[in-house]
């Protein structure tokens, strides 16, 4: 009688890298963002009826606001100072610099955390760009049409806000067991916020979206692309870079053929 063999367990597939995978990520991204309307649940109206609203207030009151604030001339260069935490630029920087230093010391959650800051920073930059173009609010400084939408301005939302917001919720998730962390990346994100509407750049409406949509693409952002410790059995042998190779040995019985395969990750 012939002993049974357990067939050879399959190996874990290995998933593709999140560097591999960075702009069908970003295409997938906007398909969500996009359609997410479509998937709301009547549960979902306890928390949209009571932004709605507060969002309308301030759209009603905008011009009010946005006349008082201008009288602060003292505020503006400050805010203007603080404002350019919140540019593309500054999260191109923040992005680099996670995914440069994870790479540098084999820290694969800096690279995760570089690879997704770019992630959300470019979602929220096309987000934010799509409904300014839709919107075409007039800025608070521009004359007499200032606060009127439809009228070929770009107020609508505060592109700042929703970048820095987008930026540091990533941060503040990656790192969440750090609570100094949290603490600094939502400070910056208010004071950026903040700061776009004592410049005289934006009204508080424009604000208030643009933090929320950054918000909400931070969030899901993470949540989607993250890969769980567990997720990574295998991932950090095959992604880990090193400037020394990995050494496996072959051998064809039939050809008689022996060899050595050296691989390199970088």
């Amino acid at each position: 009688m012939r002993a049974q063999v357990p067939p050879t367990p399959k190996p874990t597939p290995t998933p593709p890298s999140l560097e591999k995978e960075f702009f069908k990520n970003i295409l997938r991204d906007q398909k969500a963002i996009w359609t997410a309307p479509l998937h709301l649940r009547k549960a979902d109206a306890i928390w949209i009826a009571p932004a709605t609203v507060g969002a309308l207030a301030l759209v009603a009151t905008d011009r009010i606001t946005g006349d008082e604030i201008a009288e602060a001339h003292s505020l503006v260069r400050t805010s203007e100072n603080i404002s350019y935490a919140g540019s593309i630029y500054s999260s191109a920087a923040i992005a680099g610099t996670f995914y440069l230093v994870g790479r540098k010391k084999n820290d694969y959650r800096a690279r995760e955390t570089g690879i997704l800051v770019a992630q959300a920073s470019v979602n929220s930059y096309l987000v934010a760009s799509a409904l300014k173009g839709i919107s075409q609010r007039v800025r608070p400084k521009d004359g007499r049409d200032r606060s009127e939408f439809f009228d070929g301005g770009t107020s609508f939302p505060s592109g700042h806000s929703t970048q820095i917001w987008a930026v540091a919720t990533v941060v503040a998730n990656e790192y969440h067991e750090r609570r100094l962390v949290q603490v600094a990346t939502y400070s910056v994100a208010s004071a950026v916020s903040v700061a776009r509407f004592t410049a005289g750049k934006h009204y508080l409406s424009d604000v208030l979206v643009g933090s929320a949509l950054g918000y909400g693409i931070g969030q899901y952002v993470y949540r989607k692309h993250h890969r769980k410790t567990s997720d990574l059995t295998g991932l950090d042998e095959v992604e880990k870079p090193s400037i020394w190779p990995r050494i496996t040995p072959h051998y064809n019985r039939r050809a008689r053929q022996y060899w050595i395969a050296l691989n390199w990750t970088f």
